[in-house]
């Protein structure tokens, strides 16, 4: 018989309560807070996959707390995964890049949940109207007020404190990855049974890579170290398999997904427009950061580890550089040595 038949097939549900073991003190909840999630993951993918089909492209006429005009879609993934989270009874508040301040869950019985949820429902929005893939990224948290009503500061916690994180992938095939301290495993959904299956056990980023991502139009903005890193990028030298490749497609979880199974680096440094990076901390460069360091990788706003950036706000924003460890720590370095010049 193909081996392919004697092949078990795990689904999330199943991995996540067999693995129940590396999460103790969570006593069942964090397990159903990431079945939750993945539940709106694919009622989410249900209308990416339809939207070019219904009346759910194209802008809502709004903006953000960011100043970004909101997409239909962004608008229903925003709803679909507060809704979800708000079942279970396991999360008392969610912090959304699409709110301008935390929803806290009204429900009785989240009134004593433990846990809180950073998300940005759907991340490279921009692409959505251009059938490019596009993505979610969530963190979760254990609360730190054990009594009273939900506060902003058990939202502002290192990245070192969170106890989930994961990401969707909506593309040719749909994935949902995450860690939970435990290493990095992906499932891709099955359309045919409605189930997110185990795909790619214990992922693993290669230590270097030929592959950097990063929006080179605006180049002329960068700072000095991060121009001499790309001048090595580019240049020919046959010992070291240079000039890389420049990847970008503008879809931060795209870029990610592709540079954590095939090696590379991907950057968003600071500029003259946007000093203070422009990647959200909470959001997005946390919860990537944990799973690519549970990956074998780094994650760096240039000289300090994301994960021990003290948050101060819920949209706080970052320079990120972040994938293979060799290609990171030398980024860091030329940010370094032209930093004092």
């Amino acid at each position: 018989m193909n081996s392919i038949y004697k092949r078990k097939v795990v689904t999330l549900g199943q991995f996540i309560i067999e693995r129940q073991a590396d999460f103790p003190y969570a006593k069942g909840e964090l397990s159903r807070l990431l079945r939750d999630i993945g539940i709106a993951a694919k009622i989410v993918n249900r209308e990416v996959n339809k939207a070019g089909l219904a009346d759910i492209l194209g802008d809502m006429g709004s903006s953000n707390v960011q100043g970004e005009e909101q997409k239909k879609l962004d608008v229903f993934a925003n709803e679909q995964f507060i809704s979800a989270l708000s079942s279970g009874g396991e999360c008392c508040a969610v912090a959304s890049e699409e709110n301008e301040e935390m929803v806290p869950i009204s429900t009785e019985v989240a009134k004593n949940a433990k846990y809180v949820v950073c998300i940005d429902p759907l991340d490279g929005s921009s692409n959505i109207d251009v059938n490019v893939s596009i993505g979610t990224i969530f963190s979760i948290y254990r609360r730190t007020t054990l009594t009273g009503a939900i506060q902003e500061s058990d939202f502002l916690q290192k990245g070192t404190e969170q106890v989930a994180a994961g990401y969707i992938i909506f593309g040719s095939s749909t994935m949902l990855v995450y860690t939970t301290g435990k290493g990095v495993n992906g499932f891709t959904l099955d359309p045919s049974i409605g189930e997110f299956c185990l795909s790619h056990p214990d992922m693993r980023i290669p230590s270097t890579g030929k592959i950097y991502s990063i929006n080179e139009g605006n180049y002329v903005h960068f700072p000095e170290g991060v121009k001499q890193y790309l001048k090595y990028c580019q240049a020919e030298d046959a010992a070291t398999k240079r000039p890389y490749s420049s990847r970008y497609i503008g879809s931060l979880v795209a870029d990610f997904h592709r540079n954590l199974l095939k090696g590379g680096i991907y950057m968003y440094p600071a500029t003259a427009k946007s000093p203070k990076g422009k990647l959200r901390l909470l959001y997005e460069c946390n919860p990537l950061a944990w799973i690519i360091e549970q990956a074998g990788g780094k994650a760096s706003d240039g000289s300090t580890r994301i994960l021990e950036l003290q948050p101060s706000s819920l949209h706080q924003r970052t320079p990120l550089f972040i994938g293979s460890t060799e290609m990171v720590a030398q980024v860091e370095e030329y940010i370094s040595r032209f930093s004092h010049k």
